[in-house]
């Protein structure tokens, strides 16, 4: 559930047997593996490292409902992450998700430390989702706030389903990343809106983002973004891309970039107990060039909740600065001025 956006979460909640009980359910992800970084450039040395939360977020989840009669339920997520590598925690304890909220018939209300919608649904048109070497947001510049996984002090509503189609309207006063903290007196709070109507019908899935970030200052900057996808599962395989159109000006003076347009194609077969994945994702900025990244994958399903899973990534970034790449990281490629261009991950994922 941790890779679901909250729409999919919630309503996977509303349809569950936990609502059947009043009673606490436990859940969790363990992922640890191998990952193999090499560069392009003869200056930097290959990195081989044990790791944790390559595919997946590690953690340990709590979720519980209450029937309050009339079809009214009260709800709460808290769902803590920590590396599997060497048992430490993270330094915010439910660092990924930790709300509480009713739902019923009129919809559903969540307030806390939520999963961004853009963010959920392009991890989930991804193959890779929001993990390995191969995952979307390698391409994606690490200064541009629009990309946060998480927001804090928000709230959202997800209209309930109309023949597949509903909505979700989220707030936030802290976007988490960029501003950490709400400042005093909101001056320097990262305030990000977000609007996200989505259709689902049988194999299909089609949705369109708008989020737009803003600091509240006396002259406020602002970044505002468009995201569609789509996926159609064929059975045999299953297709998905995505189009991201960005326009934005400053915000702590890090982001340079006005215009930015990405892509993103993905594929997955699964046949058997096995699935292969492949993606190509491209990045072009007015500022900064242009970024691709080249993914395959596999996973091998042990049985319903453990599987294997490999994948090898190749980026080609057109600028000499590599302002698309980060440092070298548990959870994906991440590069760092231009350095390492290749990865490679194995390892082993288990739910419960």
């Amino acid at each position: 559930m941790q890779k679901k956006l909250i729409a999919i979460a919630v309503a996977a909640l509303a349809s569950g047997a936990v609502f059947a009980q009043s009673q606490v359910t436990v859940y969790g992800t363990v992922d640890v593996g191998y990952s193999y970084r090499s560069s392009s450039m003869s200056k930097e040395k290959s990195q081989h490292a044990i790791d944790s939360s390559q595919s997946a977020p590690s953690l340990i989840g709590f979720t519980g409902v209450e029937d309050l009669g009339n079809g009214n339920k009260a709800l709460f997520v808290l769902e803590a992450g920590f590396r599997a590598d060497d048992g430490d925690t993270m330094d915010t304890f439910f660092n990924e998700q930790a709300f509480l909220g009713l739902t019923g018939g009129w919809g559903t209300a969540i307030a806390g430390r939520l999963q961004a919608p853009r963010w959920g649904f392009l991890t989930a048109l991804d193959p890779f989702g929001d993990g390995t070497v191969g995952r979307y947001s390698n391409v994606y510049n690490d200064q541009l706030s629009t990309n946060v996984g998480r927001v804090n002090n928000a709230v959202a509503y997800v209209s309930p389903s109309f023949g597949g189609f509903n909505v979700t309207a989220a707030y936030a006063t802290n976007a988490g990343v960029l501003a950490p903290q709400e400042a005093l007196g909101n001056d320097g709070d990262l305030v990000t809106y977000t609007l996200f109507p989505h259709y689902t019908n049988g194999p299909l899935d089609v949705g369109l983002v708008y989020q737009d970030v803003r600091m509240k200052r006396a002259t406020e900057n602002k970044q505002r973004q468009w995201t569609l996808g789509a996926a159609y599962d064929f059975g045999a395989v299953k297709l998905s891309a995505a189009y991201d159109d960005f326009r934005g000006k400053e915000l702590l003076e890090t982001v340079n970039d006005k215009k930015v347009r990405s892509w993103m194609l993905g594929l997955s077969a699964p046949f058997g107990k096995n699935v292969v994945k492949f993606s190509y994702n491209e990045n072009k900025a007015d500022n900064a060039g242009k970024a691709r990244q080249f993914a395959v994958g596999y996973d091998y399903n042990l049985s319903k909740r453990t599987n294997f899973y490999a994948a090898y990534a190749h980026m080609r970034n057109k600028k000499s600065d590599g302002v698309y790449t980060r440092t070298a990281s548990v959870d994906g490629l991440y590069y760092d001025g231009g350095d390492y261009r290749n990865g490679l991950q194995l390892g082993i994922k288990h739910t419960f």
